[in-house]
């Protein structure tokens, strides 16, 4: 599948030659095509590569029309892609239903350049506000997760880089936060200095207490006057042998 900034379409139709001239209009307008045979082809593919829009047939075997575009609406990742129905004259009954179940648009057989090209632009304009909108929603999670991680204390800045690139309000956000998260961090490690500094205090004033009251007491007192006898006792006899 040639790939192009303009768009990548699944055309999903079991006519080869309705397949053929969908393929061949659509990469004359540099979009990027694929072809699948029927709804159980097509659902692979969707499932394996990303696509922007798909041209759906209603009438295939294996999967029909109705078949595919209701597995596309149940599966979340794929829920919001366009689908664009490819339909006969006798089958707008059935494109009313389709369009109850989800579908964008459709087109019509034999499809005309024209409308197929303003079918496929307000689906891609479509597709892509909302991939906008889903991305916001994603970044916005970022910034909510990093809040919560502040709070759990395993907050890393570098989560919100990519937010904080934004030029918009959530990109002012999200640098503000940071710079925030930051101040809060070194404040807390100073705390957490200046607490361990206290502790050892703290624990120099216990040690010195302790000692005080060692020496202060009737035990030490004792042991000390003994102490100092002993000493005397000492020098005068070390004094007498030198004599």
């Amino acid at each position: 599948m040639m790939e192009t900034n303009k768009g990548r379409i699944l055309v999903v139709d079991d006519d080869f030659l309705n397949r053929t001239l969908l393929a061949t209009n659509l990469e004359e307008q540099d979009y990027g095509v694929e072809s699948a045979v029927d709804g159980g082809e097509a659902l692979e593919k969707l499932r394996a590569t990303s696509f922007d829009v798909v041209l759906l047939d209603i009438v295939m075997p294996v999967l029909d029309g109705y078949q595919t575009l209701a597995a596309i609406k149940q599966d979340p990742a794929l829920q919001h892609l366009p689908v664009i129905m490819i339909s006969g004259v006798d089958e707008l009954e059935s494109v009313i239903r389709c369009i109850e179940m989800g579908a964008t648009d459709y087109l019509p057989k034999p499809f005309d350049p024209a409308l197929l090209r303003a079918r496929l632009n307000a689906s891609l304009a479509a597709k892509r506000l909302r991939d906008l909108e889903l991305e916001y929603l994603e970044q916005v999670g970022y910034v909510v997760r990093a809040a919560g991680a502040v709070e759990a204390g395993n907050y890393d800045a570098a989560s919100l880089d990519r937010v904080a690139g934004r030029d918009d309000a959530l990109g002012n956000l999200a640098r503000v936060f940071q710079r925030m998260a930051q101040e809060v961090y070194a404040r807390e490690q100073r705390l957490k200095q200046e607490i361990q500094e206290l502790r050892i205090e703290i624990d120099e004033a216990r040690q010195a207490k302790k000692v005080a009251e060692i020496t202060d007491s009737d035990y030490f007192q004792r042991l000390e006057t003994q102490a100092d006898q002993i000493r005397r006792i000492l020098e005068d006899t070390t004094a007498g042998t030198t004599m």
